[in-house]
């Protein structure tokens, strides 16, 4: 179907301007001629009628009248038919006459016989005839009702009247008056053959009226096409005087181009201010745009990159790879991406972003990048890093000097008193005092050369939960006192990890040591293990015992911090430095007197494994 429908404005708007004029014009035609066919069969009918009622009134007191007049009240049947005939066919002769197609007649009820049927020149034969039991004519006269009826009756096709004779309370038979139906649908032809003319002249006059007015429409119209095709080109063009509301959609259209223009300016304007470069490329990676600032900082011109391709500019000769050619090939976008980024005869560190570029109809037209320079920024950084790891350094420096110097002097203090004791049992006393300063200096030392220098990682297929299971039989076994209380409580089917599995032991022993011994009393350490999602698997231990006061939780990983009396502060700071090599994360909740809770999240697949399936 749509196919055949018009495919210009022009011939669409005429078909519907036509079809807009035919169908009232066609439902007016329609309804006249309805209109026209019920009041000429309403004429009809009051017109038969009235010819019925003069029969009637012709027949005065009645058939027996008649008949007495006559002398054949006391005939036979057909010697009455033919006297009723005798006198009142000459009448109904002159009645059918009056008009051609007119039939009109009298039937009586007693006799069961048509009496007459006028024009007798051609029904004199209808006579004496009795109508049949289904006949209308007869519930004419059982009702009393007149009826109108249309179909085949005695003569043929007719629209048939018929009234009830009534003498003195009784029916004594009926007159009809009809006409054909041929006559009538003759009448009826002439009267739909001058609306048919007349719908036709309608709806010519209103196609050449509707042709006429299109046409100026229309005009307006080419005129506002070929504008728009210029202005394609061309935003300075003007679309041709017009007047009305074709005038003001044209001056609608001359301010969407001022706007169009002034929005490129502007858009222009920006790329030529902003601070931060932006390189645009095709579809096929050819390098189209290339603002002020991606001038600056790369040392290019536009001669020399504007219709080359990104990758000779910026990727030939460099172990370089792209960004903006990666979303461009990908269609994956980059967000403030770090790299070092070659340049004309240099390399710069920047901030990267890349993303597709896409037309009104959403469809790729190619790729844009903008970075912004961090070379400066980024040497300061590497200097203020640097005098934080000094800094750091000096601080790790004074802890240690301080760690070495406590032991060592009460060492110096014992050796001088004993350069002076000559009693053996005096030396007995204070050597193993010596020997015990001696170990805790060692000590001291292994922990810091392990938190300095770790040693070399060996992963392999670890299963957490066993390995929890083992560190806490050393935990117990280390302590004689029966005060901490330990829970496990172990996810079942936990994938297998990639790790070291001594490492992770050190960690946990350390984490399990530390929750026993802030427990001043009695409590109890809960040891909880679960997969958070496919890719991690998480280990917490929970204690009751003292916590961690709020002012000290930002220096727990610090080296040599600590709030035991015995303790050398490096035992979190070597926990999280084999967590980090193992690329997990570690952390610590706590209320202060009530718990703290350690959460270690570790991966799976160690950075540069094998998938490793649970």
């Amino acid at each position: 179907m749509r196919r055949y429908f018009p495919k210009t404005l022009r011939y669409q708007m005429l078909l519907l301007m036509l079809i807009i004029v035919s169908i009232p014009i066609l439902l007016t035609g329609y309804v006249v001629k309805i209109q026209a066919k019920e009041a000429l069969l309403a004429e009809k009918q009051t017109k038969l009628f009235g010819i019925a009622r003069l029969l009637d009134e012709h027949l005065g007191a009645g058939f027996n009248r008649i008949l007495a007049e006559k002398h054949a009240v006391d005939g036979n049947r057909v010697e009455k038919i033919k006297a009723l005939n005798e006198e009142l066919s000459h009448y109904t002769d002159i009645v059918a006459g009056a008009d051609v197609g007119i039939g009109v007649g009298y039937y009586s009820k007693e006799l069961d016989a048509i009496i007459t049927y006028g024009p007798s020149s051609s029904y004199a034969d209808k006579v004496g005839i009795s109508i049949e039991e289904l006949h209308p004519g007869r519930k004419v006269m059982e009702t009393g009702h007149r009826m109108v009826e249309f179909g085949p009756l005695v003569r043929g096709n007719i629209m048939n009247v018929m009234i009830p004779i009534q003498r003195d309370g009784q029916i004594i038979g009926y007159i009809w008056a009809n006409e054909l139906t041929d006559d009538i649908q003759a009448q009826l032809a002439v009267m739909d053959k001058n609306i048919y003319l007349s719908v036709l002249i309608g709806i010519i006059v209103g196609i050449f009226l509707i042709t006429g007015l299109t046409n100026n429409f229309l005009k307006d119209v080419e005129k506002i096409k070929t504008g728009l095709e210029n202005i394609k080109f061309d935003l300075h063009k003007k679309i041709g005087p017009l007047q009305g509301e074709m005038g003001e959609i044209a001056e609608a259209i001359h301010h969407m181009a001022q706007s169009l223009i002034d929005a490129r300016s502007l858009t222009e304007n920006i790329m030529y201010s902003i601070a931060d470069g932006v390189v645009t490329v095709d579809t096929q990676g050819i390098i189209t745009t290339m603002n002020q600032a991606a001038r600056q900082i790369t040392g290019f011109t536009l001669e020399e990159v504007i219709g080359k391709p990104y990758r000779e500019i910026f990727c030939e000769n460099h172990q370089f790879n792209s960004l903006l050619l990666n979303t461009l090939e990908t269609g994956e976008n980059h967000i403030g991406i770090e790299v070092n980024y070659p340049v004309k005869d240099k390399s710069i560190y920047i901030s990267v972003s890349t993303s597709i570029l896409l037309d009104s109809h959403n469809k790729s037209i190619g790729a844009v990048v903008v970075y912004k320079d961090l070379t400066q920024q980024h040497i300061l950084q590497e200097q203020v890093y640097r005098a934080e790891r000094l800094a750091a350094l000096g601080e790790l420096m004074a802890s240690i000097a301080h760690e070495i110097r406590n032991p060592l002097t009460s060492i110096k203090g014992f050796v001088q008193y004993l350069q002076n004791v000559d009693s053996i049992e005096e030396r007995e006393e204070y050597m193993p005092i010596i020997i015990k300063e001696v170990d805790r200096v060692n000590r001291v030392i292994e922990e810091l050369l392990y938190f300095a220098r770790p040693s070399e990682t060996y992963y392999s297929l670890v299963n957490i939960n066993e390995l929890l299971e083992k560190t806490l039989v050393l935990v117990q076994n280390k302590t004689t006192s029966h005060k901490v209380e330990f829970r496990l409580i172990l996810a079942p089917g936990l994938p297998l990890i990639e790790a070291d599995a001594e490492q992770i032991k050190q960690v946990l022993l350390n984490l399990l040591i530390n929750a026993m011994q802030a427990i001043p009393d009695k409590g109890s350490v809960v040891i909880d293990t679960w997969q958070p999602d496919p890719s991690w698997v998480c280990v917490r231990v929970t204690d009751t015992g003292i916590g961690i006061k709020e002012e000290d939780k930002h220096k727990i990983f610090d080296p040599f911090f600590t709030t035991k009396a015995a303790g050398t502060g490096l035992g979190l700071a070597v926990v999280q430095r084999i967590i980090s090599a193992h690329y997990g994360q570690i952390h610590i909740d706590s209320q202060d007197n009530e718990w703290t809770a350690v959460i270690l999240k570790l991966p799976i697949v160690h950075q540069g494994g094998r998938q490793v399936e649970g």
